[in-house]
């Protein structure tokens, strides 16, 4: 967990500010849920290994003596928990409002979020989410309106050239099945899968042989991964999804990633569509039922966001079945990527003052800047006036002015 210091905080605020813009002219609305979930909830057995990582909360009133009748029993010990995600709160916020909520809803969610992972560079304990979803529609326009607005908001960054790998997590079930992968060694087949880009086909092979997966499968899993394969990129339509999979795919399954292409490329205006067909992406939360994607860009070699369709969530807390997808940037990826100056058209003014100087003077000095729209800091003048020049400048102010007592005009200079 991080302090955020002023400079970078505003240029934080800048880049959530661009992302809140862009989804908002797609018809997305912004809600907000409690920091605090029923430990119920977050530990349902559907937010896959991040509820291993959730920071739980001591039940209030225990004594040690309850406390030693409950050390096996998490539930017992604690009755809340921080999200780890904001996804398992917008279906408990989806089923405790539905009934003041259109019947299609696209929400807005940018908040923090705690895990308890281990501290290393890029891997925070609490961290910032930029979500948005779909509740309420089962088509593909509801996968080609998240990512048509995450690539609008990815390039208003300045993060031009992004694309999304895309897969279906029941295309990923008809190939372990093809194969012939039995259905209770295919979630540890998976966990094996999604270390392919970092131990290559033959690392695969070997990581299943050695969990025991069924040998003949594995066999024919190899051979396929290691088959002969053009390098040539086919832009995403139905010869690139077919070619990428075993033969007989079903036309269902590649009809849906091809119509969700197809609305891509209309909200895009654009003819080359940035999507590429993945057929190896696991994503590995439990509750995704359909699409699934993550967010490139060819700067980084890791994604930026990703998401998919999650129908059976919402439906553990309301009692009925209601179709949701997601998308969620990795805000805290993205701030390190792009490179934003203090806001276009923004006065933002230093007064360095001598000491002398009376307190009712410099406040009329600020306050006439800051009813012409200025922001305005007071400084005293110190030794080191440069130094003070150069932190102000790297706070994002843009102007400066000196005041002596008895000043009456205040003669403003470019901070550069």
């Amino acid at each position: 967990m991080r302090d955020i210091l002023p400079a970078d905080k505003a240029r934080r605020e800048r880049v959530l500010s661009v992302i809140r813009d862009r989804y908002r002219a797609h018809g997305f609305d912004e809600i907000e849920t409690p920091a605090l979930e029923e430990y119920s909830r977050l530990h349902a057995g559907i937010g896959g290994d991040n509820e291993k990582l959730a920071y739980n909360v001591l039940r209030r009133g225990l004594d040690a003596e309850a406390i030693r009748a409950a050390a096996e029993d998490q539930g017992a010990l604690a009755d809340l928990g921080l999200r780890y995600d904001l996804t398992v709160p917008l279906a408990r916020f989806y089923a405790s409002n539905r009934g003041q909520l259109p019947g299609v809803f696209r929400s807005i969610q940018i908040g923090p979020v705690w895990r308890a992972e281990r501290p290393q560079k890029g891997r925070y304990r609490q961290f910032v989410q930029c979500d948005i979803d779909i509740i309420g529609d089962d088509s593909s326009r509801a996968e080609a309106e998240l990512m048509v607005a995450s690539l609008d908001a990815v390039d208003a960054l300045g993060l031009e050239g992004a694309s999304v790998r895309i897969n279906d997590r029941r295309v990923l079930e008809w190939m372990l099945d093809t194969f012939g992968f039995s259905a209770e060694e295919r979630p540890g087949v998976l966990i094996t899968i999604d270390k392919l880009d970092k131990i290559g086909p033959g690392g695969v092979a070997a990581e299943l042989r050695e969990r025991g997966a069924d040998a003949a499968a594995v066999d024919a899993f190899e051979a396929f991964l290691t088959r002969p394969q053009s390098g040539e990129r086919t832009a995403f339509a139905e010869e690139q999804i077919r070619t990428a999979l075993p033969e007989g795919a079903p036309d269902e399954l590649v009809g849906h990633l091809v119509g969700i292409g197809q609305a891509v490329a209309v909200g895009r205006a654009s003819a080359d569509v940035p999507l590429v067909f993945d057929p190896f992406l696991v994503r590995g939360m439990g509750y995704y039922t359909g699409t699934i994607f993550e967010l490139a860009h060819p700067s980084v070699s890791y994604s930026l966001g990703g998401g998919g369709r999650y129908d059976g969530m919402i439906g553990r807390f309301l009692g009925q079945q209601v179709p949701a997808v997601g998308f969620s940037l990795g805000f805290e990826r993205l701030v390190d990527l792009v490179t934003t100056g203090a806001d276009a058209g923004e006065r933002a003014v230093v007064l360095i003052h001598d000491a002398d100087v009376p307190v009712g003077e410099l406040v009329a000095h600020k306050a006439a800047l800051v009813a012409s729209g200025a922001r305005v800091r007071l400084e005293r003048r110190t030794k080191n006036v440069k130094a003070l020049l150069e932190r102000s400048a790297a706070d994002g102010y843009t102007e400066f002015a000196t005041v002596a007592a008895g000043t009456a005009g205040l003669e403003l200079k470019p901070l550069s």
